[in-house]
């Protein structure tokens, strides 16, 4: 817990940035595929599309985003095992979100098909089994502290 108190900002501004390194994944991806071709037919602007992205994109996090952070936060990883060094979950879901983003736009700059949702599901499901498999990650990190 020393980690969090001592650096929470640093942590938080780099969830922060990263957080918006993956919207930018999740623009050049989601929003792409979602309007690519109302805007290729001509049915609506660039501009139009955009505002509509921006409108649903927003609504959709602010109505369902709850359920789907519940799900994330306590459906996936089993917080049990580190409830004395909450910092090795941090570190976790930090990695898990830059993976996540760092995919997505590997996966959109070359044209891939990709799964924003599978990409973020599957960069926690990975930190949960890094944490499954390897018990003395919570040992090791309580060991530091008291260095």
């Amino acid at each position: 817990m020393e980690i969090i108190t001592n650096y929470g900002f640093i942590l938080m501004a780099l969830a922060i940035v990263f957080g918006l390194y993956m919207t930018w994944g999740i623009g050049a991806n989601d929003v792409a595929n979602a309007m690519g071709t109302s805007v290729g037919s001509g049915a609506i602007t660039v501009k139009q599309a955009i505002l509509i992205a921006a409108i649903f994109e927003f609504a959709g996090a602010f109505i369902a985003g709850g359920n789907v952070t519940k799900t994330i936060r306590k459906g996936i990883i089993d917080p049990s095992s580190i409830v004395n060094t909450p910092e090795i979950l941090v570190f976790g879901m930090l990695a898990a979100l830059l993976a996540a983003a760092v995919w997505l736009m590997i996966a959109s700059s070359k044209g891939w098909p990709v799964s924003t949702t599978h990409s973020i599901i599957g960069a926690v499901i990975v930190t949960a089994i890094w944490l499954r498999l390897d018990p003395t990650k919570a040992e090791e990190a309580r060991q530091a502290r008291r260095r």
